[in-house]
C-alpha cells in the first residue's frame, strides 16, 4: 500500500504521460451491445466509432486494470467489496475502502456517501477523492490491418469467429458468432497519471504492474476461449511538471520506445521520485 495518510495535502505537481501501442496477439472482442445489431451481421459486434472503425474504449482498459490489481492485491474478497449496483441479475461488486493508503482507491478514485458491503454491512465512505489515473480511448492504427489481412477478413477491418454451445444431455447446438478485431492489429493508447502530492509518485509502479498482469490475462470478452490476448510496446513516458503548464517549461522524456520491463524498472528505481522535479 502507499504512504498516503489522512493528513496528506493535495497540490498539483505535474502529470506523467504514458503512451504506446497495444498489439493483439489473438482476436479482440469488446462488445458494442445488442443495440447495434444489423441484419446479416454478427450476433456480438465489436464497438466502433462514428466512422465504423473499431477502438478500445478507455473504460474497458481502465476497468480491466483495476480488476486485475484488485485480484493481485487480495482485495477481491467479500469483506473488501461493495455494491456499485445491486439491481437483480446485474449486481456489480468492486473494491472500495476508507483507508487513505489504499492504492486502488487513490489510483481510480473513491465514490462518496454511504455504501453497502457485500457482507451486509453499511458503512459511511469518506469524501470523494480525485482519481489519479485517466485512460483514453485507444484508436485503431489502420495500417496495422494489411492488404493481405483484409483479403481474408469477413469485413474490411474485422473477422467473425463462429462458436457453438452444445447441450450435454440432448446434444442440441446453440451456434453464435463473435466479431473480433484480428490478431496483429495495433491500437495507440494514452494514459495520464496526475501527481497531486509526493506520495503519488510511486503509483506509476502500480500501473506498470497492472499492464504486466494484463499481458498474461485478457482484454474484452471471450478471454477464457482464446480472445483478447494483448501486449504493450513502444512505450514513451513523459513528465510534465507544474511549470510546463504555468510557464511553458520543457517536458522531461523519461522513457522512449521501450517495453514494460523497462517501465517497471524505472518506476521501481529508488531515485524515480527525484526525476519528477
Amino acid at each position: 500500500m502507499s504512504s498516503h495518510t489522512a493528513e496528506t495535502e493535495l497540490t498539483f505537481l505535474g502529470k506523467l504521460v504514458l503512451e504506446g501501442e497495444i498489439q493483439c496477439q489473438t482476436g479482440l472482442h469488446i462488445g458494442a451491445g445488442k443495440g447495434s445489431l444489423e441484419i446479416g451481421g454478427a450476433d456480438n459486434p465489436v464497438v466502433k466509432d462514428a466512422f465504423g472503425i473499431p477502438y478500445i474504449p478507455g473504460s474497458s482498459l481502465r476497468g480491466r486494470l483495476r480488476s486485475l490489481l484488485e485480484q493481485s492485491l487480495g482485495l477481491a474478497v467479500p469483506n473488501e467489496l461493495v455494491y456499485l449496483s445491486k439491481r437483480k441479475g446485474q449486481e456489480v461488486r468492486i473494491h472500495q475502502s476508507d483507508r487513505p493508503d489504499d492504492d486502488i482507491c487513490v489510483l481510480f478514485g473513491r465514490n462518496p456517501g454511504r455504501v453497502e458491503k457485500v457482507t451486509g454491512e453499511s458503512i459511511e465512505a469518506p469524501a470523494a477523492t480525485p482519481a489519479r489515473l485517466t485512460v483514453y480511448d485507444a484508436p485503431l492504427l489502420l495500417d496495422s490491418i494489411t492488404t493481405q489481412m483484409r483479403e481474408n477478413l469477413d469485413d474490411e477491418l474485422t473477422e467473425v469467429k463462429s462458436e457453438n454451445a452444445v447441450d450435454r444431455i440432448t446434444s442440441q447446438a446453440n451456434p453464435r458468432t463473435l466479431e473480433r478485431v484480428p490478431a496483429s492489429a495495433r491500437f495507440r493508447f494514452r494514459m495520464v497519471l496526475d501527481v497531486l502530492c509526493a506520495e503519488d509518485k510511486p503509483l506509476l509502479a502500480r500501473v506498470a504492474e497492472g499492464l504486466r498482469l494484463l499481458e498474461d490475462d485478457s482484454l474484452g470478452g471471450g478471454g477464457s476461449r482464446g480472445s483478447g490476448r494483448v501486449n504493450f510496446s513502444g512505450l514513451t513516458l513523459t513528465w510534465r511538471g507544474k511549470d510546463y503548464y504555468a510557464k511553458g517549461a520543457a517536458e522531461n522524456v523519461l522513457l522512449s520506445d521501450s517495453g514494460l520491463p523497462a517501465l517497471q524498472q524505472l518506476a521501481s528505481a529508488e531515485d524515480f521520485a527525484e526525476k519528477l522535479a
